[in-house]
């Protein structure tokens, strides 16, 4: 199974010409979805008819399609490529005046004949239709405007606005997402605390982590690789931190570039996580030791000054020019002999985090 992405969930406990080889264990996702859905539920009930019940039929959808994404993510850690007999349930959840929805859903992770299921399994695709609803045509409609005016820089991200590209995944915007994000940091309305009144990086990050798992990786990668505001790339690199998005492939392909800046970003994404490891991944994980060790090299130059009484004091030269106490950051450039600065994850840090979480994988898979 390549991705947790391919793994087929059906709600029927057997599957018509696809053999179930092994039954492993049963497999669940919760979901608490925000206060603020219910009572906004409980606020618009007299419109519920009307134009309301469309936004919590999308909200609602939207909650499904994330539990469906967390049992399949489940079952893929434990080396399942099918879920059977998958049932969700909606409960409500109250206490000292609060209300939340919980979403359970749950299945039975199995093994399906492999040869069978590439020939049997759906593709993830728009397949043509005889008939399609005009809730179907609307959306594309709304998609195709938005996307025509984030391509025209003239989209403006309201609430509706980042609600629809989110529970839509409308990939298309992205570009504009990262030129709006670079020009607020640049003009300080975005600000890095979370303070700003549009809370712009909890929106982008909801909005990348509702994109399937193929295409956030790549947008932001690709992004953190190809962007020149620095501050950009540190919210950058901190929602593939904070989502869990580590990869072995694109990792390794930013700490090979020929650009020492890019290097050190590449640096920064293998300390990260994914949701789960396996042999695979401590063999990877261990190649990155080695070519850490191999290719990041002391920068600066070694030697020593005579001092008082003749006597001799180990020094480093810094690629600006300027002589440093060993183990001190350089009083010019305020770079390390690696060419780090104090902020940043050099070689040693990511050695011991590396090393320390093979020992600790270790604990589990031989």
């Amino acid at each position: 199974m390549a991705a947790p992405k391919d793994i087929l969930v059906v709600t029927s406990s057997t599957l018509y010409g696809i053999k179930i080889k092994r039954y492993l264990k049963p497999v669940s996702a919760h979901i608490v979805a925000g206060t603020n859905l219910f009572s906004d539920f409980m606020g618009g009930i007299s419109d519920i008819f009307g134009g309301r019940s469309q936004s919590y039929q999308k909200q609602l959808a939207s909650l499904y399609n994330e539990a469906i994404d967390r049992i399949k993510h489940s079952a893929y850690e434990i080396g399942a490529n099918g879920v059977i007999g998958l049932s969700i349930d909606m409960d409500e959840i109250s206490g000292k005046g609060k209300s939340m929805f919980m979403l359970t859903a749950i299945g039975t992770a199995v093994i399906l004949d492999q040869d069978v299921l590439g020939k049997e399994q759906l593709q993830n695709r728009e397949d043509f239709m005889e008939n399609v609803g005009v809730e179907r045509i609307n959306t594309l409609k709304k998609k195709n405007l938005i996307v025509e005016k984030a391509n025209n820089g003239k989209l403006e991200l309201t609430d509706d606005i980042w609600d629809f590209i989110t529970s839509t995944h409308v990939t298309e915007v992205f570009p504009f997402l990262i030129q709006r994000y670079r020009y607020g940091l640049v003009n300080e309305t975005i600000t890095t605390s979370g303070s700003d009144n549009s809370n712009f990086h909890k929106l982008f990050t909801d909005y990348i982590d509702s994109l399937p798992s193929d295409e956030k990786l790549v947008f932001l990668y690709n992004a953190i690789r190809e962007e020149t505001n620095g501050v950009l790339v540190l919210q950058l690199s901190k929602i593939v931190r904070d989502l869990n998005l580590y990869n072995f492939e694109k990792s390794i392909e930013l700490l090979k570039s020929d650009e020492f800046v890019i290097q050190k970003r590449g640096l920064r994404l293998v300390t990260y996580d994914k949701l789960f490891y396996n042999k695979q991944d401590k063999e990877d994980l261990k190649s990155i030791i080695t070519y850490v060790q191999d290719n990041f090299k002391e920068r600066g130059t070694r030697t020593s000054k005579k001092q008082l009484l003749s006597k001799e004091k180990e020094v480093w030269v810094c690629e600006c020019g300027k002589t440093n106490d060993i183990d001190e950051y350089c009083g010019g450039c305020e770079q390390d002999i690696y060419g780090f600065k104090e902020r940043e994850i050099n070689p040693i840090g990511a050695l011991n985090h590396l090393t320390q979480k093979v020992e600790l994988i270790t604990e589990f898979i031989e």
